[in-house]
């Protein structure tokens, strides 16, 4: 993984940008060299996460492990989630235990400034983010509406 992989990325800002895309083209590059990836949006991750852990659905286990242990997780779309501090302490818990696993790296991509971020989730979060993760900013048109 080191090869492919050296950083733990932070894809920000603008919307139809490529984000998603270049995300699904790391992750289809990972699995062609035999690592594990899990992709989910933030919104769908933290939503699996309280129906296993509440609602003890078996089929949820799988999902929460891995979410611990895969190569490569990628978490899209930051930011769109319904956040209460109990979703954001998954988070925490989620992005402080990867960057202390070895041989696992995260991808986390948003629609937010670093401001709207700082002003969004907790402290520990942010400085997660910031100290540990490269930050790449997408800048251009909305490639969806350009498509029209």
């Amino acid at each position: 993984m080191k090869i492919l992989l050296k950083k733990i990325y932070y894809l920000l800002e603008h919307l139809g940008v490529g984000k998603t895309f270049i995300s699904s083209c790391i992750a289809n590059e990972i699995i062609s060299k035999d690592y594990t990836v899990l992709y989910q949006t933030s919104s769908l991750l933290l939503n699996s996460i309280f129906e296993y852990k509440y609602s003890k659905q078996e089929n949820s286990k799988e999902l929460y492990d891995s979410l611990f242990t895969v190569n490569l997780l990628i978490i899209d779309d930051l930011g769109t989630e319904n956040l209460t501090s109990a979703k954001s302490e998954e988070l925490f818990t989620i992005i402080n235990s990867r960057l202390i696993t070895p041989n696992t790296k995260t991808i986390i991509s948003t629609n937010l400034s670093l401001n709207d971020l700082s002003a969004t989730y907790d402290h520990r979060i942010i400085s997660r983010l910031m100290g540990n993760f490269n930050i790449v900013r997408f800048y251009g048109e909305d490639i969806r509406l350009k498509t029209k």
